[in-house]
C-alpha cells in the first residue's frame, strides 16, 4: 500500500527519494510523482508506475536558478524568463549539461532538459530536504486526467509508488507553461502560466511548434489528460445521454466557473473531470474562450477528446 504522508512529513518523504523510491507530492499546477532525477533506477520506476511512454520526456524540478544552471545552459533569454517567471507555472526546456548527472530516461535521451523551480511550499521544502533535483511529471496513469489532490493521486496510483505527500488542493490547478527559448522563444506547451504575460516580457509573441513524433516537452502527445468516458467540445447543449461541463452562466451536471472565470476554470478543469469520470457517461463541455488561460485550457481538453492510441 501507498503511504500517505503529511507536512510534518517532510523528511521522511525526502528520505524515501533519497532511497530511490517515489513520492507523489503537491506543487502549485498539479501533484508531481518525484523520483531523484540522479538515479536511473528511480527515473525507471516513474515511467513504469505510470505506464508512460519512454519517448515522452519529464521535468525536473529543483530550488532556484542557481541549482538549473548547473543542470542546463541558459542564454539571456532564459535568464530572462527564469528571473521574471520563477518559482512559478513555467517550464523551460535548454541545453542539457552532459556533466549535469542528470538519468538519461529522464531527457528520453535528448539533448535538452526542462526544467522549473515550483511555487509551492511543500514542494520546495521537499526540493531542499531531499538535496537532489527531483524530476516529477504529473502523478496520474498516463495519458489520464492530470492530478490536483491528493486524493486524485491515490485513486491512480495507490500501491503502485512508495508514498503520496498530501498539501491539499492545487491553486493553479494546470500543468507548467512550457517554453524553448532557443534558438528562438517558441511555445511548446501552454499552461498555468499565460501566454501573454511570457509575451509581454518578450516584447514579440512566441512561436507555435505543432506536435511532432520527436517530442521534446513533457504533454505534446495528441492524445493525453483523457477521461475513460469520451469528450465532446464546443458543446452549447448536450445530449439526453451526456453529462455537461459547463463555462459560464449555463445549467450543467458542473460547471468549471459559472462567472466566467478562466482563472477558475484552470483551477477546477481536472478536479471536474475526475468527477464526470466517475459516472460513465460522455462528456459534452462548454466552449471556453481562446483568450489567457482559456488557450491552456482548451489545448488540454482538445488532447483529451483526440482519438485514444490502442
Amino acid at each position: 500500500m501507498t503511504e500517505m504522508l503529511f507536512p510534518d512529513d517532510i523528511a521522511r518523504a525526502a528520505a524515501l527519494l533519497r532511497e530511490g523510491a517515489l513520492v507523489a507530492f503537491p506543487t502549485e499546477t498539479v501533484y508531481g510523482l518525484g523520483a531523484d532525477a540522479t538515479n536511473d533506477r528511480a527515473v525507471a520506476g516513474v515511467f513504469a508506475a505510470k505506464g508512460r511512454p519512454s519517448f515522452n520526456p519529464l521535468i525536473v524540478h529543483v530550488t532556484d536558478l542557481r541549482s538549473a544552471r548547473a543542470i542546463a545552459v541558459f542564454d539571456d533569454t532564459a535568464l530572462m524568463l527564469a528571473q521574471a517567471f520563477w518559482p512559478g507555472a513555467l517550464t523551460l526546456v535548454l541545453p542539457l549539461r552532459p556533466e549535469a548527472g542528470i538519468a538519461p530516461l529522464v531527457s528520453a535521451g535528448l539533448p535538452t532538459i526542462a526544467l522549473r523551480v515550483p511555487d509551492h511550499p511543500l514542494a520546495m521544502a521537499l526540493l531542499r530536504a531531499c538535496g537532489k533535483p527531483i524530476a516529477a511529471p504529473s502523478a496520474n496513469p498516463s495519458g489520464r486526467i492530470s492530478p490536483t489532490t491528493a486524493a486524485h493521486v491515490a485513486a491512480g496510483l495507490n500501491g503502485k509508488i512508495a508514498a503520496i505527500l498530501d498539501g491539499g488542493p492545487c491553486p493553479v490547478g494546470l500543468e507548467s507553461t512550457i517554453v524553448s527559448p532557443q534558438p528562438s522563444p517558441s511555445l511548446l506547451r501552454p499552461g498555468g502560466l499565460p501566454i501573454d504575460a511570457i509575451e509581454a516580457l518578450l516584447g514579440a509573441p512566441l512561436e507555435q511548434r505543432k506536435d511532432s513524433e520527436t517530442l521534446n516537452a513533457p504533454g505534446q502527445l495528441a492524445s493525453h489528460y483523457a477521461p475513460k468516458a469520451s469528450l465532446r467540445l464546443n458543446a452549447n447543449r448536450c445530449a439526453k445521454e451526456e453529462l455537461l461541463l459547463g463555462f459560464g452562466p449555463v445549467e450543467a451536471d458542473l460547471n468549471l466557473s459559472p462567472s466566467g472565470n478562466l482563472i477558475e476554470a484552470a483551477a477546477n478543469l481536472f478536479s471536474h473531470l475526475h468527477q464526470l469520470d466517475t459516472m460513465n457517461k460522455p462528456i459534452a463541455v462548454s466552449p471556453i474562450p481562446q483568450t489567457g488561460l482559456g488557450r491552456a485550457i482548451n489545448d488540454r481538453l482538445r488532447r483529451a477528446a483526440a482519438p485514444r492510441g490502442t
